[in-house]
């Protein structure tokens, strides 16, 4: 049985700050499924973690970062092959102010 956390008043007044219109069946549901969610964090909360380290991912990951490397470039002769839009060596593209 989930408790009462969240009213229909305050899925109400959500509703309203996120300019949303529920009719009354759905902000029930709505009601109903919060509390169902939130009631779910509080049995979380009853959990001994007190020997569990803080971690932000569930495998150990060292080194996510690749190492630099100097790799060759494409020439601009290259570059400017895929595509009709040239001016003075760089894209032309349309003004935007």
């Amino acid at each position: 049985m989930t408790k009462k956390i969240i009213t229909k008043k305050e899925v109400e007044y959500v509703a309203r700050l996120a300019k949303l219109e529920f009719n009354e069946e759905e902000k029930g549901e709505f009601t109903s499924q919060l509390n169902t969610i939130l009631d779910y964090f509080s049995k979380l909360n009853e959990l001994d973690t007190e020997k569990v380290e803080p971690t932000a991912y569930v495998v150990s990951q060292d080194n996510l970062l690749n190492e630099d490397e100097i790799k060759p470039s494409l020439s601009p002769e290259e570059v400017f092959s895929n595509t009709p839009y040239i001016q003075k060596g760089y894209f032309k593209v349309p003004k935007i102010m």
